[in-house]
């Protein structure tokens, strides 16, 4: 329960990570049925088509949509239902692995034709994501996202001619389903997506986490943020090279997270240690310019962050974010950890002085 003490606003980080994306689906189920409702949602690549399926619709709806989106992109396909009865695990992950890279997915993306590969115009990626504007124009409605005044999306891309990030924000510009398309355009197996002639890839090559954004975007206020991440930073020795590609995977996309969080911890931390050092000085010296200067720096906001991680108990394989099978879906535990965490509530409790920003994190639990 959320008491009306605790009025900080609220907001919802999804990070890429592909098939590993039904986890944040999870997470926003319980969030939904909360006291903790986002305000904001920013997300990239599979985190930006979660962010505008929750605020392209109504309330009521969210939940139901992304259900709908996530069971329509992981519809059994013929290779993972002819897999013999009592198939381990992993035959049964990499199988759905497979059968997504070799015939594409559902409402998400389709191999290359035989006659592009033949043409004499260049292709620029081994998949045709076209099938995802359709998908997105179905289950989210544009409008909304552009008209609402309840809730803030804002998607982060790459662009592809300067390498220079950038979010598409609906609190400054008109969102269309290419920005959504954008921000999970990950080559080379999806095309760069073109929005007023310039053309943008995955903002996960940039960044996979738009935590710095939401937090550092100026009027700072003083937010709750959900931040749900795909790979986890710490993990098993790897046995197999199978088991390495994937913690190399793991440790490449959550490094960036990592370093985000951190400097944004510290540097916050700094804003507030100015503010106090201020308030100690002599008239004399807090009028000076360069006191007033380095006051201009300070501030009095305080910032909570919640880390959800996806934490597999066993390896999943290097292909784990092209596992679109039903199974690998209803395994990821995001509702769970949602629910564990909300109980808690560890934010109620009264922050130090001196601290600019608090980070809370799920407890692990091997009964998942």
């Amino acid at each position: 329960m959320r008491p009306p003490s605790y009025d900080k606003k609220l907001g919802l980080v999804l990070q890429g990570g592909g098939a590993l994306g039904s986890y944040q689906a999870g997470v926003y189920e319980e969030l939904a049925s909360s006291d903790y409702l986002p305000d904001w949602v920013a997300g990239i690549s599979i985190g930006a088509i979660n962010a505008a399926i929750i605020v392209g619709n109504r309330p009521e709806n969210r939940v139901k949509c992304l259900r709908s989106f996530w069971e329509e992109v992981t519809a059994q396909t013929n290779l993972v239902r002819s897999a013999p009865v009592g198939s381990p695990a992993v035959w049964q992950q990499r199988s759905s692995a497979l059968t997504a890279m070799i015939f594409g997915q559902p409402g998400f993306f389709t191999p290359r034709a035989p006659k592009e590969w033949a043409s004499p115009k260049k292709v620029v990626s081994y998949y045709d994501a076209s099938v995802l504007k359709a998908t997105l124009e179905r289950m989210v409605d544009f409008d909304r996202i552009n008209d609402t005044k309840d809730m803030r999306l804002s998607v982060g891309a790459v662009n592809v001619r300067t390498g220079q990030f950038a979010y598409f924000d609906n609190a400054e510009r008109t969102i269309r389903s290419e920005h959504i398309m954008a921000s999970s355009a990950l080559p080379p197996g999806f095309p760069p997506v073109e929005i007023d002639g310039e053309y943008y890839w995955d903002g996960g090559l940039f960044s996979n986490t738009p935590l710095e954004y939401v937090l550092d975007y100026s009027q700072r206020r003083s937010r709750l943020t959900f931040q749900v991440d795909l790979f986890n930073s710490q993990g098993q020795l790897p046995t197999n090279l199978d088991e390495v590609s994937e913690r190399r995977k793991d440790i490449r996309y959550c490094s960036r997270t990592n370093i985000c969080s951190k400097a944004f911890r510290d540097r916050h931390n700094v804003r507030h240690a100015i503010n106090e050092l201020y308030k100690l000085l002599p008239p004399e010296l807090a009028s000076t310019e360069q006191a007033k200067r380095l006051h201009e720096y300070g501030c009095v906001t305080e910032m909570d962050i919640v880390r959800l991680i996806y934490r597999p108990v066993e390896p999943q394989g290097a292909a784990k974010t092209y596992d679109f099978s039903r199974s690998s879906m209803e395994k990821q535990q995001g509702t769970f950890d949602a629910r564990t965490v909300l109980h808690a509530s560890p934010w109620l409790a009264p922050a130090p002085k001196e601290l600019g920003v608090r980070v809370f994190d799920v407890p692990r639990e091997d009964s998942h």
